[in-house]
């Protein structure tokens, strides 16, 4: 694995990143690798996503968008869900 995949990867599971926008980021990244990271990306903002201050309604919409394209079926998405979820619900 190159040095900047390296640093790419641990900055984005770190939320580090030196990127303005996610579109920025993700010119960037298809440039440096292609099309086939975008699951992999989409796999690790679906392991971010919380509620926050979020509606239930709101968070299930930015779930399934976040979900879409990730990968992740059933019993994976089921446990992502349950982890953003405020946990007063």
């Amino acid at each position: 694995m190159d040095i900047w995949k390296e640093n790419v990867l641990e900055d984005l599971e770190s939320g580090n990143l030196e990127y303005e926008t996610r579109e920025e980021f993700l010119a960037e990244f298809k440039k440096k690798f292609g099309e086939g990271y975008e699951e992999a990306i989409k796999m690790v903002e679906l392991k971010k996503i919380e509620q926050g201050n979020m509606t239930m309604e709101e968070f299930v919409q930015d779930f399934k968008r976040t979900a879409r394209g990730s990968g992740y079926e059933e019993q994976l998405l089921i446990e992502e869900f349950k982890k953003g979820m405020n946990r007063t619900i």
